[in-house]
């Protein structure tokens, strides 16, 4: 079956560095595009990022572009996030997310069918 295990996440200061990880198991992870989606405290799930399978093009919510990074090792089965000048309100639970196919509609949570667990982000001095 599927599985999606998050992690690298924790405790930064505002300005700081983190950097996530998704192991993924249970399909062709190089056939697919995959995502990174977060949520904050009593707020709703938001789309960050995402990755095409062969990682020729990657996609970012404007409230990230330019200080997060996605990237994947198709070899590990890997997919990343590496999270640069961290804010305050970055501070949410990430998740990553399988594709439903090998295509990304920015934005667009229907486009994923299977999400990981999460890992804990938190951005305060």
């Amino acid at each position: 079956q599927v599985q999606l295990v998050e992690s690298g996440g924790g405790l930064a200061q505002p300005g700081g560095s983190l950097r996530l990880s998704c192991a993924a198991s249970g399909f062709t992870f190089s056939s697919y595009a995959m995502s990174w989606a977060r949520q904050a405290p009593g707020m709703g799930l938001e789309w960050v990022s995402a990755i095409l399978s062969d990682g020729s093009d990657t996609y970012y919510a404007d409230s990230v572009k330019g200080r997060f990074t996605i990237s994947r090792d198709n070899a590990k089965n890997t997919v990343y996030l590496q999270m640069n000048s961290l804010k305050p309100e970055d501070t949410a639970l990430y998740y990553c997310a399988k594709g439903k196919r090998d295509a990304v509609v920015p934005g667009f949570l229907d486009e994923y069918e299977y999400w990981g667990q999460g890992t804990q982000v938190t951005v305060s001095s």
